[in-house]
């Protein structure tokens, strides 16, 4: 059977007639999902060992095989050709490393985005501690049934270190390195203004900014919460002009 053929079957399915059978469906297509999330994940890895096949036969130099493959693979899914190398990194991770996370997302166990969230915790490990914690999460018997995603996060990391401390805390430091504040457009002359912080330092803002709006609601604001929240930020004073000895010092 093609995978056009399985889609038409799919497309053909009624509606059932009552509440427990359409619940019920819904539940079976999102497990069918996780099972082609999962086929998805065994072909791309199929397809980077051919085309590395065919890139050899080719007489294409050693440090050059695979190149293309993630492009094609996110051409293939409609995404960009960046996240097409995150998903064939993540297929690689789960088909020969993680066999028992793989088994839970074919099983629809663990959907794709959590399936993704235990391989991005491990990642930094050897293949040999990644399987030796995919062994003890032991996803495919159920152990992250109604879990959410805190709980599958923190599973994973105390497992992760647990096998290799020193490679945890070392992610966790270049993480922090990492931090930053990005600015992108919103509809109808908004905009995100997003900071990456470590938890401490985020929580301690969060903190802040929540005393800031309890302040103002002490002395009569009538404002939500949440919207006097940004009040600081937007009563700041604008940035110095690019190369001013201020400007200069602030970006330090």
């Amino acid at each position: 059977m093609t995978v056009a053929e399985v889609a038409r079957a799919l497309t053909a399915v009624r509606p059932a007639r009552d509440s427990a059978g359409l619940i019920s469906q819904i539940r079976e297509l999102e497990d069918q999902k996780s099972a082609l999330a999962a086929r998805q994940a065994r072909l791309s890895v199929a397809f980077d060992l051919l085309q590395r096949r065919e890139q050899v036969d080719a007489g294409m130099p050693a440090a050059e095989l695979g190149t293309g493959v993630g492009a094609q693979i996110a051409l293939a899914r409609r995404e960009s050709p960046a996240k097409g190398g995150r998903l064939l990194g993540l297929a690689k991770a789960l088909v020969t490393e993680m066999p028992r996370t793989f088994a839970a997302l074919e099983a629809g166990q663990l959907n794709e985005w959590r399936a993704t969230l235990l391989v991005r915790e491990t990642a930094g490990l050897t293949a040999e501690d990644r399987t030796a914690v995919d062994a003890e999460l032991a996803a495919d018997t159920g152990t992250f049934d109604g879990a959410g995603d805190r709980r599958i996060i923190a599973a994973a990391r105390a497992a992760a270190y647990r096998r290799d401390p020193r490679t945890v805390t070392q992610r966790a430091s270049h993480a922090a390195a990492e931090r930053h504040v990005s600015l992108r457009p919103a509809p109808d002359t908004m905009c995100y203004l997003t900071a990456l912080l470590p938890v401490g330092q985020g929580v301690a803002m969060y903190a802040a900014l929540t005393r800031h709006a309890d302040t103002l609601r002490n002395n009569g604001d009538p404002a939500p919460a949440a919207n006097s929240w940004p009040t600081p930020w937007s009563n700041a004073p604008p940035a110095p002009p690019a190369g001013s000895p201020a400007s200069n010092s602030s970006s330090s």
